[in-house]
């Protein structure tokens, strides 16, 4: 996790705590003790709490009395609602991705869809998930539209700390990439209400197994 030097580095830490977030290096609930995150990135205590600081604003970590920082722990209702706002956006960048992709983009989503085939074989749910983010990295920057991405950036963040519990589920994990491989067959018929519909299919197969995960966890 060390970072040498670099300008904007609170950016930097920032994204890099997000990173860890993002692939189950820190887990719902875990304390972020600052003097540890300086030590592993190699940076200043300054540093890390104004990335703290930004990532609280963002719903990602939790500042608890006489604890400090952990990663912000969903509660079934808060889920709800995340992938209510992911279904609504999501759906949106699958339609406007298929009328407004170029070919190139296109090529890089069908490309993407193999890595993730490839993460999905191997049953790692950390590359399962970075599969994943490049598959939305290239449908969100073919989808044409800045402020869908950024809201949905933060929004899989949050998702993915739910996804390495339902991914590491073979059912679902084969679910899944059967369903986003029939969405971007969609995609390259140009079809955009059919890949649309297929997108909301798999996201609330997605929720569903997720909020399943969070109700069946002890109290």
């Amino acid at each position: 996790m060390k970072i040498e030097s670099a300008p904007r580095l609170r950016e930097m830490v920032a994204t890099r705590l997000r990173q860890a977030i993002s692939v189950g290096e820190f887990h719902a609930g875990d304390r972020l003790i600052e003097r540890e995150l300086c030590e592993s990135m190699g940076v200043s205590r300054t540093s890390v709490r104004e990335a703290l600081r930004e990532l609280e604003s963002e719903g990602l970590i939790s500042m608890l009395p006489n604890r400090g920082p952990i990663v912000a722990l969903l509660s079934i209702e808060q889920a709800r609602s995340i992938y209510e706002a992911r279904i609504a956006l999501e759906v949106l960048a699958t339609k406007l991705f298929t009328e407004r992709a170029s070919d190139e983009q296109r090529s890089q989503l069908q490309q993407a869809v193999r890595l993730l085939e490839e993460a999905y074989a191997g049953r790692n749910p950390q590359k399962m998930i970075a599969a994943k983010s490049e598959f939305y990295s290239v449908l969100l920057e073919g989808s044409g539209n800045e402020v869908i991405s950024q809201m949905l950036r933060v929004i899989h963040i949050r998702v993915s700390q739910l996804r390495i519990t339902s991914l590491s589920r073979p059912e679902r994990a084969e679910q899944s990439i059967a369903e986003i491989r029939a969405m971007t067959e969609r995609i390259e018929k140009r079809d955009p209400q059919g890949a649309a519909a297929l997108c909301q299919q798999h996201l609330e197969n997605a929720a569903a197994t997720a909020l399943g995960a969070i109700a069946s966890k002890p109290k």
